[in-house]
């Protein structure tokens, strides 16, 4: 059985249209394998706040030095939260796009697990990730139309980003749905684009 991590930044439940594509996407991947589904709202559940302690320990782990005293303790529940992300074989991330970029709870979420140490190290040849051999799919709802034929593709911050940092992290096999325009093209367009990343999503491989 494999475990799924399912990273929810959107915080509008059922009327969510990246989680319409995402729970598609779900549903394929349990046709296609025998899967535990773990579910992670950044907007439901409680995140720890990176205040001066934490971040007290993070300098202390990147200058080598062991976690001790209030920053160890401090530092539990980040640890939790990276040791969650590391049992997964499969990483699902669901996020819209807000202002060109992730929703800020994502943000604080990624700014939680990408810790020295624990999900990256520094090699002789530089920053190594240490999340191996997991797959990653992220899906994504854009109001506009951001993609490679609209002009406005150098907008997209999201998906470079998230691209970049979990590659960082060591996880480069990426798959991306994205959902395009939501808004911007009207009912009509908005219901296509949906169905269309709907298929995509049911017609991936693992």
């Amino acid at each position: 059985m494999k475990k799924v991590l399912h990273i929810i930044a959107s915080p509008r439940g059922e009327n969510s249209r990246t989680l319409k594509v995402s729970s598609a996407l779900l549903e394929t991947i349990g046709v296609r394998t025998e899967i535990e589904v773990d579910e992670l709202n950044v907007f439901a559940e409680p995140l720890p706040e990176m205040n001066v302690t934490r971040v007290n320990g993070k300098y202390m782990l990147m200058s080598g030095e062991n976690l001790s005293g209030e920053a160890e303790k401090s530092w539990q529940e980040i640890i939790a939260h990276i040791d969650r992300l590391k049992s997964a074989d499969i990483v699902v991330v669901s996020t819209p796009m807000w202002n060109f970029s992730i929703p800020y709870r994502l943000k604080q979420y990624i700014d939680i697990v990408a810790q020295p140490g624990f999900t990256f190290r520094y090699g002789p040849n530089g920053p190594e990730g240490m999340l191996i051999g997991k797959k990653l799919f992220v899906v994504t709802s854009h109001g506009g139309d951001y993609g490679p034929d609209s002009g406005l593709m150098s907008y997209d911050k999201l998906r470079p980003y998230l691209e970049q940092i979990f590659a960082f992290l060591g996880m480069t096999d990426q798959t991306f749905i994205s959902a395009q325009p939501m808004d911007a093209g009207g009912p009509e367009v908005r219901e296509r684009q949906l169905q269309s990343a709907i298929s995509m999503a049911r017609s991936i491989s693992i």
